[in-house]
């Protein structure tokens, strides 16, 4: 490991005050399946039937953009047994915008997710993963925990193949590891223009990857469900 390296490490560690969620300490064989940007029909709803067939939980991360638009999809993760927490309003870069904006933001977002699921809401992923010591506080203060990622899906990205997919996601398995996956693609609808959506069968996709996952003894589990056996890591995280 570089010098570089080893002091990022200390750095984040000395952060952890700044508690943002990680991973998760568990002794448990499993690992926590999130989900960014839905939900949409046609993937979301696929995505839950392979769920429930493998026995697996995840957290969604919506985006009110696409709440609004399919509530009942909402309600139907919910009384699947899965987790609801907030990506956003929009998917717009929270480090781009006033800080009254996000604090504003936060509390009219956690409210109206959590009116539209019927479930408290406590987990926040930042769009793209940015956030400032600056808005990681208004975060906080809307009674919101932000939570980023290890290993990832690449279900975002359109250069790559199924195959490299799978096994990107697989490369990062270990218990209390975050998954990173995605029911949707953001777009003009959620006030962002990231290019052109990837084709990529993500029900094929999460089905591959479970397998895997179970290949290594490691079942797929809600961030919620997984704290029951485990302990949140904690780090200070931000974009400078």
């Amino acid at each position: 490991m570089s010098a570089r390296s080893v002091a990022v490490a200390a750095l984040r560690r000395a952060t952890a005050f700044a508690g943002t969620i990680v991973d998760v300490r568990t002794d448990a064989p499993e690992f926590v399946l999130t989900y960014d940007d839905g939900p949409v029909a046609g993937n979301t709803d696929r995505i839950l039937t392979v769920l429930a067939d493998r026995g697996a939980t995840a957290t969604f991360f919506m985006l009110l953009t696409r709440v609004r638009a399919d509530p009942a999809l909402v309600a139907a993760v919910v009384d699947a047994g899965h987790e609801v927490a907030l990506h956003g309003v929009d998917h717009r870069d929270i480090t781009t915008l006033p800080l009254d904006d996000v604090r504003q933001r936060m509390l009219d977002g956690r409210r109206e997710l959590e009116d539209t699921a019927g479930r408290p809401v406590q987990w926040y992923r930042p769009p793209y993963g940015h956030q400032t010591y600056r808005s990681w506080r208004h975060i906080r203060a809307a009674g919101l925990t932000p939570v980023l990622w290890g290993p990832t899906t690449w279900d975002s990205r359109g250069d790559v193949t199924q195959e490299q997919r799978v096994a990107a996601a697989l490369r990062g398995a270990r218990r209390g590891g975050i998954l990173l996956a995605h029911d949707s693609y953001a777009d003009h609808h959620d006030g962002v223009d990231d290019g052109p959506a990837p084709t990529v069968d993500r029900v094929d996709l999460i089905a591959r990857v479970l397998d895997g996952y179970a290949d290594l003894g490691l079942a797929a589990r809600s961030l919620g469900d997984a704290l029951v056996a485990g302990t949140p890591v904690l780090e200070g995280r931000f974009k400078r």
